[in-house]
């Protein structure tokens, strides 16, 4: 075998030339995409031939096949594939064309993401919060969340995968190679484009004709005009008079006209007003009196009152609570309904608020004073139970229309309240005293108890210190129950009041029907309260035996006995 060593010889440089030329034309590196030509295909492997590399790679036709690309291929055609190893540990050529693909795409990507452009794909699975999206150009995979696959709620998207549309990029991790898409950015902004086409057709000062209530929010309500645009009229342009919300004057689906006041080009938003189509009805407000009857007009029911209008554009609220003088809780639509015209009396002009109060029930007899003059406090009248709860019966008194309210505690004087409570039932028929009355309020007070003679009229006349005669009932561990002879009520005389020596303040000292004296020791006839006491009783007497039959003399021998005396004469003589 000949070796040569004379490398200056003009054939080798030529040679050397000519070599060097042909390696900087295919700059082989790895990590880097080239183009190869494919030589041969069998069953299994696809031979490329790459200029400069020392053998030919083989790719995997399953490879091919998951690109799409085995039907395509054929001898002589060129193939970009990755070059991952130049020379593994056998020798051979690692090339792959799925990486080579995926990096191509991801460039693709890039440059549509730095672009702002939109690219094709097409949705093929849904996923956990959202779904898959190829894109057609590389058959790179991308995310797109839920909430950017459309710009209102879809029931279903069955409809969209499989169908080749336009995505916006809106998110690219170059480190992990994700890629996050929006069909909702393209949806939307085809829409804008048409929505300004349309804004186009109006100006400021138009008359927008039978608009229909599409939806309120809190601060005004939203209408659709030719079924092509939505408009808002704010809250303060729905009426010259005050409304709280919307569905106070509108009902979905209603039809009104509507004036354009603003177009506002960059936001694509119309601003319309109802109330600027008619004249201010505040301006000739005077024409009203507070304390008139005027004839209204309901317009709108609501569950706390009825909105009604003096004359067109002028509204004013009816409340629940002007509705009725008896009625609690009512409910406007048993008593009223829209298109009714019904008689009120206004109660308020308030002209930097625009508000106007009505009520209906001052325009009817007030049923408490006619009540007060047919029955005054103190007076019997007949009624019927119509509800209970745990403290109190109502009473329907009589043909009046009003309730009475009666407490367990007005049932009676001896029994316990709640047990006496439980005794009545709904539509039992009673009779009560009149207590008191409310006028203003819309109240009446009435008891039953008080139809009979109060057992507590017999300590009239007996004061602190007075000797009653009384009668055991029964004994117990914290003092005697007694009851005073010819009366009703019932006392406990504590254990501590028994007795003055403690060794005698004993329950058991007593049996049932007794009869024993005891001083009363406190009575309140406000709050209907005695106190009886044994031990008082023991007190007084030793009090006044001591006063009767002590000896004038008794004590003096004691020392000091008579020394207050001297005292006294002292000072009298110092005195003179």
């Amino acid at each position: 075998m000949e070796i040569y060593k004379d490398l200056e010889s003009p054939e080798n440089k030529q040679f050397e030339k000519l070599l060097n030329s042909q390696l900087s034309k295919n700059k082989i590196e790895e990590g880097k995409i080239i183009e190869g030509k494919i030589t041969k295909i069998t069953e299994k492997f696809i031979f490329v031939f790459i200029p400069g590399l020392k053998s030919e790679p083989i790719v995997d036709v399953n490879e091919i096949k998951m690109i799409g690309l085995k039907d395509k291929l054929k001898v002589g055609e060129n193939i970009s594939v990755l070059l991952e190893k130049i020379e593994d540990k056998n020798g051979e050529v690692i090339v792959s064309a799925i990486k080579a693909q995926k990096i191509q795409g991801w460039y693709k990507l890039e440059k549509a993401y730095e672009n702002d452009e939109s690219i094709i794909g097409k949705i093929t699975s849904k996923c956990k919060g959202g779904v898959i999206v190829e894109h057609v150009a590389t058959g790179s995979l991308m995310f797109c969340p839920g909430s950017q696959i459309s710009d209102k709620p879809l029931k279903s998207i069955d409809h969209l995968i499989g169908v080749e549309q336009k995505f916006a990029i809106i998110k690219l991790d170059k480190l992990r190679g994700n890629a996050c898409v929006s069909r909702r950015q393209i949806v939307s902004s085809n829409k804008r484009e048409d929505k300004a086409k349309i804004i186009e057709k109006f100006k400021v000062g138009d008359i927008i004709k039978d608009a229909v209530v599409k939806g309120y929010s809190s601060f005004g309500c939203f209408f659709e005009v030719n079924n092509e645009i939505d408009v808002l009229v704010h809250l303060q342009e729905i009426s010259y008079s005050r409304v709280n919300h919307p569905d106070e004057i509108f009902n979905i689906g209603e039809k009104h006209d509507l004036k354009v006041i603003s177009i506002d080009n960059e936001k694509l938003q119309i601003g319309c007003s109802i109330k600027q189509l008619s004249p201010d009805p505040f301006e000739h407000i005077s024409n009203y009196e507070i304390g008139k009857k005027y004839k209204v007009k309901v317009d709108k029911i609501t569950d706390y009152g009825c909105f009604c209008s003096l004359e067109p554009g002028l509204s004013t609220l009816l409340h629940s609570s002007e509705m009725s003088w008896t009625k609690r809780n009512i409910t406007p639509k048993k008593l009223f309904k829209v298109g009714d015209m019904i008689s009120c009396i206004i109660t308020e002009i308030d002209k930097e608020k625009r508000r106007i109060a009505i009520s209906h029930k001052l325009t009817l007899e007030n049923p408490y004073e006619v009540f007060m003059k047919k029955f005054p406090e103190g007076s019997e009248v007949s009624g019927t139970v119509s509800s209970l709860n745990e403290y109190a019966l109502y009473i329907k008194l009589d043909e009046f229309d009003i309730d009475g309210f009666l407490h367990a505690n007005d049932l009676s004087y001896l029994n316990n309240p709640d047990e006496e409570l439980k005794k009545y039932k709904k539509g039992d028929n009673v009779k009560v005293k009149v207590l008191e009355i409310k006028k203003d309020e819309q109240k009446v007070r009435v008891g039953l108890k008080q139809l009979e003679k109060d057992p507590f009229d017999w300590f009239k006349g007996k004061k602190v210190n007075d000797i009653i005669t009384v009668q055991v009932v029964s004994t117990d561990n914290k003092g005697i129950i007694v009851k005073p002879e010819d009366c009703k009520l019932d006392f406990l005389i504590k254990k501590q009041n028994i007795a003055i020596n403690s060794a005698d303040a004993r329950p058991s000292r007593f049996v049932g029907g007794e009869r024993i004296d005891a001083a009363i020791s406190e009575i309140n006839f406000e709050k209907r309260k005695v106190a009886l006491s044994i031990k008082l009783l023991e007190e007084l007497q030793n009090k006044e035996a001591v006063s009767k039959f002590s000896s004038p003399l008794s004590g003096k021998n004691l020392p000091f006995s008579s020394l207050s005396e001297k005292l006294g004469g002292k000072k009298n003589k110092d005195n003179e």
